[in-house]
């Protein structure tokens, strides 16, 4: 029987592999994958029917380049300072921030990120990232992963009669369309580069 060798993620393959350089560069991408969370989740894009922010674009992208474990702890570390009360996410301000504003609508969602990251890492760790087709079908399960908790909590929040999916899933489907196809397109050209620099 025959076994499948994992594959390298993105992260794994540029760079230093081995040593003291390869915890400085994981140091690094874990400090630069959470000034992405950040700055991705305050951009915001005029969309019908609601501005697009790129936070899940950013989740999504850092889970597949980096894997399961160094995705985990970037994203851990944004969810931390986040809780520590700075102005980290989409939503949050001055005013509501921390652990209240996590424990707000945006919970499940946060929940989301964590579970999507893992499976965009574990997927990535098959090879799912270096095709599109494979890729497209990865960020729809990690688009899912975001949005069944999201909306979960907001059934606990609200109640079953609330409109959930009219506040929580349709006005922002069509802006995960765009991201979808933006992060489908983007990690395959950049393995396309990593093949080219390496040759």
């Amino acid at each position: 029987m025959t076994t499948q060798t994992p594959s390298l993620t993105l992260a794994e393959a540029i760079f230093p592999q081995t040593g003291l350089a390869l915890r400085v560069k994981q140091l690094v991408l874990v400090v630069a994958g959470i000034t992405a969370l950040i700055l991705a989740a305050k951009i915001k894009i005029p969309m019908f029917p609601v501005p697009m922010t790129m936070g899940t674009f950013a989740v999504l992208s850092i889970g597949a380049a980096y894997g399961a474990r160094l995705g985990l702890a970037t994203i851990l570390g944004y969810m931390l300072i986040g809780a520590l009360g700075f102005d980290v996410f989409a939503g949050s301000s001055a005013e509501v921030s921390g652990v209240t504003y996590m424990m707000g609508g945006t919970g499940g969602y946060l929940v989301g990120y964590v579970l999507a990251v893992l499976a965009l890492g574990a997927l990535a760790r098959q090879g799912w990232d270096r095709a599109r087709g494979k890729m497209a079908l990865a960020l729809v399960l990690g688009n899912v992963l975001i949005y069944v908790p999201g909306l979960i909590w907001l059934t606990v929040l609200y109640g079953v009669d609330a409109p959930i999916l009219a506040w929580g899933l349709t006005p922002f489907l069509l802006g995960d369309l765009v991201k979808l196809a933006l992060a489908a397109l983007l990690l395959p050209a950049l393995w396309s580069l990593v093949g080219r620099a390496r040759n």
